[in-house]
């Protein structure tokens, strides 16, 4: 992985999913995996369009229950999640603000192969 100063990101896939966040359907209202409050975290969610939205959290919980309630982000009323799609644990919250900006950058491809590396918590495992 590239060091915290280098703006560039680092894609190492590990398997390919792209396929699989396309076609799931889940009207789930409990995230995947559970994530203690406090923990800065940047998240992808897959939305039913078949779209990720892109954001970052102290608490991952709270945060994809406001999301599936219609209370997260504007670009989450109009477009339901279905499910988390990429979970990153980050030092603090400065680090996971970056991280949001510069996984916003990434062209779509480039997300999704993000999705399927080490560093996304909902895969490793």
């Amino acid at each position: 992985m590239k060091s915290a100063k280098d703006k560039s990101i680092e894609i190492e896939p590990t398997k390919d999913i792209s396929t699989e966040i396309k076609s799931v359907k889940s009207d789930a209202a409990e995230p995947v995996i559970s994530i203690t409050p406090g923990t800065p975290c940047v998240y992808m969610l897959l939305c039913d369009n078949g779209s990720l939205y892109t954001g970052w959290t102290n608490d991952f919980n709270k945060r994809f229950a406001a999301h599936m309630n219609g209370q997260g982000a504007k670009y989450t009323r109009s477009h339901k999640p279905v499910k988390p799609a990429y979970i990153e644990i980050m030092p603090d919250k400065s680090a996971a603000v970056k991280r949001e900006a510069a996984i916003k950058k990434l062209p779509v491809n480039k997300k999704r192969q993000l999705i399927s590396t080490p560093s996304n918590i909902i895969y490793s495992t």
